[in-house]
């Protein structure tokens, strides 16, 4: 399989990070809901910061120092 397609396990500390990172988004989501109103441009928002949650996500799941041992 391509790497580009690779789950990777993440072990305790991966996964910790992934709890801080889900938080920041959440909490900055969270402000600029209240600073934007609903809308297209506020939609695109949303958009773009699940995408930068993903490669941030991608981004420490593929650090070996994040991954279970299997």
């Amino acid at each position: 399989m391509r790497d580009e397609f690779k789950v990777h396990v993440l072990n305790d500390e991966g996964c910790a990070k992934t709890k801080v990172l889900d938080h920041i988004f959440s909490e900055t989501l969270d402000a600029i809901e209240r600073m934007i109103p609903a809308g297209r441009e506020r939609a695109l928002v949303v958009t773009k910061m699940q995408e930068a949650s993903f490669f941030a996500r991608r981004a420490i799941a593929l650090d070996p120092q994040n991954q279970a041992k299997t």
